[in-house]
């Protein structure tokens, strides 16, 4: 519903997925923005963590990992 405007926008990819997880990763290139969800508190009043790709650190990569595993199991959202 919120992403909707976003869908078939020059370089943009929206897609669904039904795996349980406890983060929401918006990804942008060696950037990203992880979302926690926290129990009994909305998305928005959650921590956001910006995250770098760095050399001296794998924490990008682990993310990254994680949503190319999501990625592989979604499907666009324009098939709805």
């Amino acid at each position: 519903m919120h992403y909707k405007p976003l869908i078939g926008l020059p370089g943009v990819s929206v897609h669904l997925h039904a795996t349980t997880l406890c983060n929401s990763i918006y990804r942008g290139d060696d950037q990203m923005l992880v979302n926690t969800h926290v129990f009994g508190m909305n998305a928005y009043g959650a921590p956001l963590w910006h995250i770098r790709r760095a050399p001296e650190s794998r924490m990008f990569d682990v993310y990254a990992e994680s949503f190319e595993a999501v990625w592989e199991l979604s499907r666009p959202a324009n098939e709805e």
